[in-house]
């Protein structure tokens, strides 16, 4: 007896496979989008990240009190900070400075004004609030004169305040060199999307212990020449013009020299530390705010941003490749080289790092790694509340006597 045959299942109709063909396109699609979106996103942020920009506006001013002599801004972590700052804006003075917090409603902050505002002055509303505080050379009230420094990429200007201070005429008309009797000299770094007047604060705290600074400009921050790509390489390039600060200085009579770098410009200091063929002249370092490792910003910029962690990791991928770099209109960055907490074991002089926990931009951990990776030759003093590159604003006394004390001792110190 023949078994009964089994009934055949019925297959896919064609409407069926039809709409399962739609759907995986569809999602196909979908997918595809989603990476087109994710690789615009890292390509910006990777844009971004290595294009020099100005002042972008953080604040606005919603009144002046020319009788009171204040200012009302919008009120944020930065604005509301106790010290003393700076004002950039568009008008008959283009840049105000601010003494301490007056009033504070929770939306706005009313500051004292340190730079006199006429009634009949015209400011513009939106503005940039600054850890400045000196915007010129001259308010320091420090002989200085203007020079120029032979860079890879040509002529970068500088200040040099000579601590021999009569050998130096008032403003940038003097000749001759200064500094030589003293032999210490310390190089400001200043950070990304500033230029060297960020590094004044700090000229009178080494001038006071008979020091000679040098406040130095570097290739595309505005001032200085502009490589062949005219991107910021985050220090990987640019300690090189750092390092042709160190030619200057010796050949100016620098046999000791502190290098000091601000935000950025401390990744150029750490890099100028480690592969500068003048070695041997350089002293120790101070770094206020320092970039110690580009991995770490990123991530916590990312973070800030919310971002999806895969453009966290395209974006790297973006800066640290010949590909990217051409994507990009850049050069590589090596970020792996700039991670000094990775190469913690090539440091070779003494490091003073100040930097607030509560930053807001480039966050202290990469900091305090380097602190505990090599706490023989890291020092490291914590602030709170500062902010960024604000400590010398925040607190100028502890800043002042944190920095004379480990210069003093270090045997830097070439007058009281």
């Amino acid at each position: 007896m023949n078994a009964p045959r089994r009934a055949a299942r019925p297959g896919p109709s064609r409407r069926t496979a039809s709409i399962a063909r739609v759907g995986i396109a569809t999602l196909a699609m979908a997918f595809g989008a989603s990476l087109t979106a994710l690789s615009a996103v890292s390509f910006r942020m990777a844009r971004t990240v290595i294009t020099p920009a100005g002042r972008v506006p953080n604040t606005r001013i919603v009144s002046l009190d020319t009788v009171a002599q204040t200012v009302t801004l919008d009120r944020t972590d930065d604005t509301a900070l106790p010290g003393r700052y700076g004002l950039f804006t568009v008008g008959t003075t283009d840049y105000l400075r601010l003494g301490s917090v007056v009033a504070d409603d929770g939306a706005t902050v009313t500051r004292k004004l340190l730079t006199e505002v006429a009634a009949d002055d015209s400011i513009a509303a939106e503005a940039a609030f600054s850890g400045w505080y000196y915007d010129e050379p001259d308010q320091l009230r420090l002989p200085y004169r203007s020079v120029q420094i032979e860079t890879p990429v040509g002529a970068c200007p500088a200040w040099e305040f000579p601590a021999d201070s009569v050998s130096a005429s008032e403003g940038s008309g003097g000749e001759g060199s200064g500094g030589e009797g003293s032999g210490v000299w310390v190089i400001q770094v200043h950070g990304r999307g500033t230029t060297r007047a960020e590094t004044l604060r700090a000229v009178p705290v080494f001038h006071a212990l008979g020091i000679t600074a040098l406040a130095v400009s570097y290739r595309n921050d505005g001032e200085a020449p502009q490589s062949a790509s005219g991107t910021y390489a985050l220090g990987a390039t640019e300690w090189r013009d750092v390092d042709a600060a160190i030619e200057y200085a010796a050949a100016h009579g620098a046999r000791r020299i502190i290098l000091m770098g601000w935000s950025m410009g401390g990744a150029m200091c750490l890099q100028t530390e480690a592969f500068s063929t003048h070695r041997d002249l350089i002293a120790g370092l101070v770094l206020e705010s320092p970039v110690v490792d580009w991995r770490t910003v990123l991530r916590y910029q990312s973070r800030l941003l919310k971002l999806p962690r895969p453009v966290l990791g395209l974006t790297e991928r973006i800066l640290d490749s010949a590909w990217g770099a051409r994507l990009v209109r850049g050069e590589a960055i090596p970020l792996d080289r700039l991670d000094r907490v990775a190469h913690a074991d090539e440091l070779r002089h003494p490091v003073l790092i100040l930097h607030s926990d509560d930053d807001g931009f480039v966050p202290s951990d990469a900091s305090h790694a380097l602190a505990e990776a090599r706490p023989d030759l890291v020092t490291m003093e914590t602030f709170e509340v500062a902010r960024h590159t604000k400590l010398w604003n925040y607190d100028e006394t502890r800043f002042t006597r944190v920095i004379q004390d480990w210069v003093r001792r270090q045997g830097l110190a070439s007058a009281e």
